[in-house]
């Protein structure tokens, strides 16, 4: 069987020739849990209806929603543990299909976030699982994550970590996109101070980086329309922007993300919890790419999406007055 044009390529092709509209917007789905939460990565379990049961779903449930999102044509990207990718690729799952398979290249200690673990409190440390190689065999793409803690010791061997990375992945012909987060502890900076660090540290970072061997986009934290601007206008051509979901949050606070992060300068959004945790995922993608191409407003589309879970008889985990509040303080502002 043929495999069909990447519409992840091709958009981003439109994007770096500046005519891009937003029907080229970038929907990623974060189906990579497993290298950060462990047992709890697949979700928590729930009834025929959608209720909230006891215990987590399955390895086999979290792979079905993969080749269920997939099989929708509503993501450009699908980000997977090698392993999730290994299975699901080896089975065909992206070859009728657009939509781009990608795997988490490296797991740095900062998404280690098992239940009781106490390394979230610390600056990451480099780490990864995977070899490039072996992930080259089922994938061309891949996620590297890099997080700047501003104490000059971590920072480097991060950086350190990252140019050798680069180097392997080069060698073996594996494409990447870098993912920066914010630190998760004080680091005496926050506000439009933190959004500034993180955007400095990104351009210094990759600014001796050749063509050959540079992320293919970005994927970071909505630190505001100043911070997503100022980055965004930076570059383009060469430094495309994306943002990440971060933790579930209302289905509001989903709509609002992708519109206001999409307003102020990017084109791409790659949300993992947010997405596999709805009540119904295929309602909610389909619904934030309508808020960013402008056919609804993010309120309206939370009643949709309410309607949708009704007529289905799927039960919402929030009333409706509840799911339309904003309450992301970053996006409170501009909603």
């Amino acid at each position: 069987m043929a495999m069909l044009p990447r519409t992840l390529d091709t958009k981003l092709d439109r994007i770096r020739e500046g005519t891009y509209r937003p029907t080229d917007f970038v929907i990623a789905d974060a189906k990579d849990a497993d290298m950060g939460f462990g047992r709890a990565a697949p979700g928590p379990a729930t009834d025929e209806a959608g209720r909230l049961s006891t215990g987590f779903k399955s390895r086999a449930d979290y792979l079905q929603a993969i080749r269920t999102m997939t099989e929708s044509g509503l993501v450009d990207v699908m980000l997977m543990s090698a392993s999730s990718a290994e299975a699901l690729v080896d089975e065909g799952a992206f070859e009728a299909n657009g939509v781009t398979p990608a795997v988490r290249l490296n797991d740095a200690t900062d998404i280690w976030a098992m239940r009781g673990g106490a390394y979230l409190q610390g600056a990451s440390r480099p780490f990864a699982t995977v070899r490039p190689a072996t992930a080259r065999v089922s994938v061309d793409l891949g996620l590297y994550s890099v997080t700047f803690s501003n104490d000059l010791d971590h920072d480097v061997r991060s950086l350190e970590a990252y140019a050798a990375f680069r180097e392997t992945a080069s060698a073996v012909g594996l494409r990447h996109f870098l993912e920066v987060f914010n630190p998760a502890f004080d680091v005496g900076l926050i506000g439009a101070r933190l959004g500034a660090f993180v955007n400095d540290c990104i351009i210094r970072s990759l600014a001796g980086v050749v063509a050959a061997e540079r992320p293919l986009f970005l994927k970071l934290v909505y630190n505001g329309p100043e911070a997503m601007e100022e980055l965004a206008s930076y570059d383009p051509a060469g430094l495309v922007v994306g943002v990440l979901g971060g933790s579930k949050g209302t289905t509001r606070d989903t709509f609002e993300l992708a519109r206001q992060a999409e307003r102020h300068g990017a084109r791409i959004a790659l949300f993992g919890r947010k997405i596999n945790l709805a009540e119904d995922p295929l309602a909610l993608v389909d619904l934030m790419r309508r808020v960013v191409e402008g056919d609804t407003t993010s309120a309206d589309a939370v009643r949709t999406y309410h309607d949708r879970l009704a007529k289905a008889g799927r039960a919402a985990q929030r009333s409706l007055e509840e799911d339309l509040v904003v309450t992301d303080p970053v996006l409170a502002a501009e909603a």
